[in-house]
C-alpha cells in the first residue's frame, strides 16, 4: 500500500528527510509513505489564523495534483487541512486525516482524551477540528506548550515541556494526551497521562483499515 504525504508548511531538503525517515520508521509493514513537501507557496510556520488558512489551501492544491498510483493521502499534520469532515465515498484518492483516525479511534475505545500544542493558534485550530469530529465531550481539554517552531524537530525540548501540560489534563479527567505536532518523537509513558503520537496511530488504522 502506498501512502502520499503532504507537509503543511514549506520546508527545507534536510527537515524533509528528518520527516520522512521518522515515517519510513512507524510504517507499519506493507505500507510505504512518501512525504513531499507541499510547496514554496505555503507559509513556513503556522504561527496564527492567516498561515493556517493559507496552510489549508495550499495543501489542498497539493492534494489535487497528487496524479494517480496512491492507495491513499494525508496531510502531514495533526489539524488536518484540507481533510473533509465526512469523505465522501466516491473520492479518487483516499483522503485521511492523523487527527481524525487518531480522535474517533480514541473516542470510539472510550478514551477521555486532551491534547497539546505548540502554540494559541494551533490549539484554536484543533479545538475547531474537534468539534467539527464530534469530540468535544471526549476531551479533557488543550494545552499550549508556548513553544518556538524549532522545537518540532528537537525531541529533548518538546518532551520537557510536555510535563506540566500533561499533568493539567491528567487532572481534567484525560488518560490520553495526543501531541499536537505530526513529527516530534515522544515518551509516551513517562507522564502523569499516556502521550498518544497520533501519526504512528493513525498509520497503524491506515494499515489496518486497507486490509480489512
Amino acid at each position: 500500500m502506498r501512502a502520499l504525504a503532504v507537509t503543511p508548511i514549506h520546508l527545507p531538503p534536510e527537515e524533509i528527510r528528518r520527516r520522512q525517515a521518522r515515517y519510513d520508521r512507524l510504517a507499519p509493514p506493507g505500507l510505504s509513505v512518501e512525504l513531499r513537501d507541499v510547496g514554496p507557496a505555503a507559509p513556513g510556520a503556522l504561527d496564527d489564523e492567516a498561515s493556517i488558512r493559507a496552510s489549508e489551501h495550499e495543501v489542498a492544491a497539493a492534494l489535487a495534483r497528487a496524479g494517480d498510483g496512491w492507495d491513499l493521502a494525508f496531510p502531514d499534520c495533526v489539524l488536518d487541512p484540507a481533510v473533509p469532515t465526512l469523505p465522501a465515498p466516491d473520492q479518487g484518492v483516499p483522503v485521511n486525516g492523523l487527527l481524525r483516525l487518531s480522535s474517533l479511534y480514541l473516542s470510539a475505545m472510550n478514551v477521555r482524551f486532551g491534547a497539546v500544542v505548540r502554540n494559541e493558534a494551533i490549539g484554536a485550530e484543533l479545538r475547531r477540528r474537534l468539534t467539527a469530529y464530534g469530540l468535544d465531550a471526549r476531551t479533557a481539554g488543550i494545552e499550549v506548550l508556548d513553544l518556538p517552531f524549532d522545537a518540532v524537530a528537537d525531541a529533548g525540548a518538546w518532551n520537557a515541556a510536555l510535563g506540566a501540560a500533561a499533568g493539567a489534563l491528567a487532572a481534567a479527567g484525560a488518560t490520553a494526551v495526543i501531541n499536537g505536532c505530526s513529527a516530534v518523537d515522544v515518551a509516551e509513558h513517562r507522564f502523569a497521562a499516556r502521550i498518544v503520537d497520533p501519526t504512528a496511530l493513525a498509520l497503524r488504522l491506515m494499515a489496518i483499515g486497507r486490509s480489512a
